[in-house]
């Protein structure tokens, strides 16, 4: 089996799809609110990233 090298930021945007992929089948009940929801929790969790992401480079220093 071939190894995966990924960097923190590409596992991160993985887990985020995985989940909102998860997340958007499971909780909702039309194909349309899935998608969106899909979406949502995607862009949330890019923020999230990006957001923590200036905060530990902004504390660090």
């Amino acid at each position: 089996m071939p190894k995966m090298n990924l960097t923190h930021f590409e596992a991160s945007l993985l887990f985020a799809l995985c989940a909102s992929i998860v997340m958007g089948l499971v909780t909702k009940k039309t194909d349309r609110e899935r998608l969106l929801y899909g979406l949502y929790l995607f862009g949330c969790f890019l923020a999230s990233l990006i957001g923590l992401g200036w905060l530990m480079k902004l504390g660090h220093g």
